[in-house]
Order: structure tokens, then sequence, then C-alpha cells
């Protein structure tokens, strides 16, 4: 995977990730504040990662779908979530959620190693 496919790769993926935070929060789960943190954050790191060129930000990114995939493995309801128990629309927007953040800790992993060399 090129450098340029692997930063937009790890774009994608936090985007994917935050869309599956706002599918959660649409079906009725609830976070802490108004609007959910985790969207707020993924997005931020998509930004950064397409406006800053320097090779760490594949790392952010990278990191970012870290933060959430650990969250996701740590919370009580994660499974629950993932698993349907908590209805068709929660468990899709866990599954979004997931394939978008596992897709920018791969690919912000190989941007990061792509861009040091």
């Amino acid at each position: 995977m090129s450098e340029t496919s692997s930063r937009t790769t790890t774009v994608l993926g936090l985007v994917v990730g935050a869309v599956g935070i706002a599918v959660l929060w649409g079906a009725g789960v609830e976070f802490p504040v108004a609007v959910p943190p985790g969207l707020v954050i993924l997005m931020a790191g998509a930004l950064l990662v397409t406006l800053v060129r320097r090779p760490w930000t594949g790392a952010v990114g990278a990191l970012l779908g870290l933060f959430v995939l650990v969250g996701f493995l740590l919370s009580p309801t994660g499974l629950d979530n993932l698993s349907g128990q908590e209805g068709a629309a929660v468990a899709a927007g866990q599954a979004v959620l997931l394939v978008g953040v596992t897709t920018a800790l791969v690919a912000g992993v190989l941007a990061f190693r792509s861009e040091r060399h």
C-alpha cells in the first residue's frame, strides 16, 4: 500500500468509525455529554491526518483507532451492542464503528511505516 493510499484509508477508517458512533447515537445509545466525544475525536483525527503532512500523523490515526477499539473491548456494553441485544440499529452502528477503527489502526500503522522511509 502506498503512502497516499495508506493515509487516505486511515482517514476513511476514522470517518467510518465516526459514522458508526453517529448511528449508535441515533439509535438511542446514551453518551456522557450531548455530542458523543468519540465522534468529535475521530473527526478531528481525520482532519489532522488529512491536513497535516507529517510522518507522525499516520501514527495518530492508528492510535485513535486503537484507543476506540480498546474502549470497545473494555466497555461493559460493547459486546452486548454488537450481538444485537440492544437492537439491530445498535448492532449495525457498533459493527460500522469497529470496521472503521480497525481499518484506521491497520492503515495508520502502514502509513506511518511508509512515510518514515
